[in-house]
């Protein structure tokens, strides 16, 4: 069976990863590398992060919520810092990506594990930055976002959903995201899981499934 669908994460994939961000604040709260991960590593299904991300709780909640979970590790950061910084930069070879795929008929979808933070599924925290992630989402025949689907990744559920929208079968389709996580379950479902380490790998890994020039 050929492929006929590509479904993307957004943060880490299409926009740079928001790890790197972390590791930014982390550097100027002198804090431990990879400190946030940790706090969004520990009880991964029940902490602030994922009730933020299913929309569980309010902005606020989960400031404090983050703020606790990070002093019991150690460490004082309130959750509305980690917020600020959420939203990537742009990969603009992505975007020139999809407009690619689009051109030579594959379907593409977006699965997004985001919160009710920013502007829209890509958390933009400025108006130019809104408008530019809405032209970028325009491309997608489907986008589901944890934060409205009260789902996230790696739930199967949710990969479920998106190919039940799409009308397609895991098969026909190539997952892209940069958490292996994520990528499990899609592979379990049948996709064709790439792990994504940076823009240029993914697109080199893409363009070599579907056997198309994206590079």
């Amino acid at each position: 069976m050929g492929f006929t669908a590509v479904i993307f994460d957004f943060g880490g994939v299409i926009t740079a990863s928001p790890f790197e961000a972390f590791n930014r604040l982390e550097d100027e709260r002198g804090l431990p590398r990879d400190f946030i991960r940790r706090v969004n590593a520990t009880d991964p299904d029940t902490n602030a992060w994922a009730k933020f991300e299913r929309s569980e709780i309010d902005p606020a909640t989960f400031d404090s919520l983050f703020a606790e979970e990070a002093r019991a590790l150690g460490h004082d950061l309130e959750g509305s810092a980690v917020l600020a910084v959420l939203a990537g930069a742009v990969r603009p070879a992505m975007v020139r990506a999809l407009d690619r795929l689009k051109d030579a008929g594959f379907r593409l979808g977006c699965i997004t594990n985001n919160v009710p933070a920013g502007h829209g599924a890509g958390m933009a925290r400025s108006d130019d930055a809104r408008d530019e992630m809405e032209q970028i989402f325009a491309r997608f025949e489907e986008v589901i976002e944890s934060s409205k689907a009260g789902v996230r990744k790696p739930d199967p559920r949710i990969y479920q959903m998106m190919l039940d929208r799409l009308g397609t079968a895991a098969g026909e389709c190539v997952y892209l995201d940069d958490l292996g996580i994520n990528c499990k379950p899609a592979a379990q479902l049948g996709m064709h899981a790439i792990k994504v380490t940076s823009g240029e790998q993914a697109l080199a890994d893409l363009g070599a499934v579907l056997d198309i020039p994206l590079a």
